[in-house]
């Protein structure tokens, strides 16, 4: 805990020993992700490049975008935090994710306030430790301009604080702090609707710590906060057309034609891949049967948790003091947080289930589940609090059993998911390094020789005209040389009116081959040159099949 020392006239904060342990956990996760930052690790993709050039319009005052280009359920809430610093340095990968490195160390520090206020002091250093750690999944989505999930789990973070501080009286401006509740959820529905479950379970925290005031002025800035969050996806959803609302495309992505898994396979899928992903114990390619543990005992710790969460909410009633109803609530709160993130939990879980993704394709979904990361106090406070009381020597012979092997066990969690950090930072960035030296490359050459108006396939145009800051422009062709999946019209307009576009192809793939075939006899006397892997064609005249 922080305590105030006065020196030389002046209040500052003393660290206690967690404090300064936390402290030291989390500059080593910062410094980390900081790093991996400057060498664009993980890899970048045309995804995060859309991103990125939305910043860049943004910046320069092109366009102000509410959803991602191509889209109408994902908001821009990162692409408008990173458009003061693109504005500034010009686009670059680095530039792009500085604003969700400052949000991971928001994350650390939210969530270690709030575990200190759950449990102990140490159990929040230990689980800042745990958060400090990240293989590739897991910083992939802490660092990655993707969308949703850096900046809503601090939302959710705060949003709890918040209720714990009113439920304990230790909030002054209480209204305030309730409009910023609502801003909060509105911000986070604009942004990403995976957190929803959180957004869902947090709100009733709320309602059961201020349910009196919540009918007077408290209530009315609640709902203003929410709508003024929440207010760019109602002014868009307000101008959009038939069936391009955000509920009407987010069902029409979310569904999925064909036969359905069954549940044990979707099960599988979620609880043996995609907990442990989330979690940090298993490479980006697979978790193996040694690290699908995790996953097995997950449902276990979600209801060893909630009973927890019960009886100490239950314990609170017979406290000295409880007889009076503000330091009843204060005493309770945290219990209902404790269950709040336990719900949160499952119910993310029971809706990434209920896709068939879980089974078709955990690995490349697992991505979904990496809000968990917000319940991991509640998630481990049950095996902390076995491995303490068997370590004091205050429980039976079956607790101090039950205790030494919760202590395995968050051992064995500890182990895992620092070897798996480590083998990626030393194994596995390579290649991620090697693919951007190549996509530098490209860009490069591009940029001071031309073609500036190519075609590619996705996930070449976007990244190719971030690197170049606009100065090579890419339409989407799918592996038919037909339109793809092009976001931003603008580009491919400007393509489409270019005399001698040129062609942008991974060599040797089934793109390459089948363009080939329509050069015809043209192929080899048409300019041909190979940069980064790639196979840059500039004929004479342009080849749009679709046309």
């Amino acid at each position: 805990m922080s305590h105030p020392e006065q020196h030389r006239g002046r209040w500052r904060p003393r660290l206690d020993r967690p404090a300064l342990v936390a402290l030291l956990f989390g500059l080593v996760g910062v410094v980390y992700r900081l790093v991996l930052t400057l060498f664009t690790v993980p890899v970048s993709n045309s995804d995060e490049a859309t991103f990125g050039l939305a910043a860049l319009h943004i910046g320069q005052g092109r366009e102000h975008p509410v959803f991602l280009y191509g889209q109408h359920y994902m908001g821009m809430l990162e692409s408008y935090l990173a458009a003061p610093l693109v504005a500034v340095a010009g686009p670059s990968w680095p530039v792009l994710r500085l604003p969700m490195l400052a949000l991971y160390a928001i994350f650390l520090y939210l969530i270690h306030r709030l575990t200190r206020r759950l449990g102990t002091p140490w159990f929040a250093a230990f689980v800042v430790g745990l958060l400090a750690l990240g293989p590739e999944r897991v910083v992939r989505d802490q660092l990655t301009v993707v969308g949703g999930r850096p900046e809503v789990k601090p939302a959710v973070l705060l949003m709890l604080l918040i209720t714990v501080g009113l439920a304990a009286g230790t909030v002054h401006r209480r209204r305030l702090a309730v409009g910023l509740f609502g801003l909060l959820v509105g911000l986070a529905v604009w942004s990403d609707w995976l957190i929803l479950p959180y957004l869902a379970v947090a709100g009733l925290a709320l309602v059961w710590a201020v349910r009196r005031e919540l009918l007077g002025w408290s209530g009315l800035l609640l709902v203003a906060g929410v709508v003024v969050g929440v207010a760019p996806m109602i002014v868009d959803n307000l101008r959009a057309g038939p069936g391009e609302d955000s509920l009407s495309v987010f069902r029409e992505v979310s569904t999925k034609a064909g036969p359905q898994p069954p549940w044990s396979e979707r099960i599988r899928g979620g609880l043996l891949e995609g907990v442990p992903l989330a979690h940090g114990l298993c490479p980006v390619d697979g978790c193996g049967r040694w690290q699908q543990w995790f996953g097995v005992l997950y449902p276990l710790l979600l209801l060893a948790g909630a009973a927890l969460a019960v009886l100490a909410y239950r314990r609170a009633a017979g406290a000295p003091g409880g007889e009076r109803a503000g330091t009843l609530r204060g005493e309770r709160v945290g219990p209902v947080v404790q269950l709040a993130l336990i719900a949160g939990a499952a119910l993310t879980l029971l809706s990434y289930v209920r896709s068939p993704l879980a089974a078709t394709s955990p690995l490349d979904n697992a991505r979904y589940l990496s809000v968990l990361q917000l319940s991991l106090p509640a998630v481990l406070w049950p095996l902390w609090v076995a491995a303490l009381t068997a370590w004091r020597g205050t429980s039976s012979v079956l607790g101090r059993f039950a205790g030494a092997l919760s202590a395995a066990v968050l051992a064995a969690l500890t182990v895992t998911t620092l070897v798996i950090t480590v083998l990626f930072a030393a194994t596995g960035t390579a290649a991620s390094r090697t693919e951007e030296r190549q996509a530098r490359e490209l860009a490069a050459a591009l940029r001071a020789d031309g073609p500036h108006e190519v075609y590619g396939d996705y996930w070449t145009c976007n990244r190719l005209i971030f690197n170049t800051d606009e100065s090579v422009v890419c339409g989407v062709l799918d592996g038919n040389l037909s339109p793809g999946q092009n976001r931003y019209r603008p580009y491919w307009r400007q393509v489409g009116r270019a005399e001698r576009p040129g062609y942008v192809v991974e060599a040797d793939s089934p793109m390459d081959r089948r363009l080939r075939r329509l050069l015809a006899d043209r192929a080899d006397a048409a300019p041909v040159r190979e940069v980064g892997g790639y196979r840059v064609y500039h004929p004479d005249t342009p080849v749009r099949p679709w046309r």
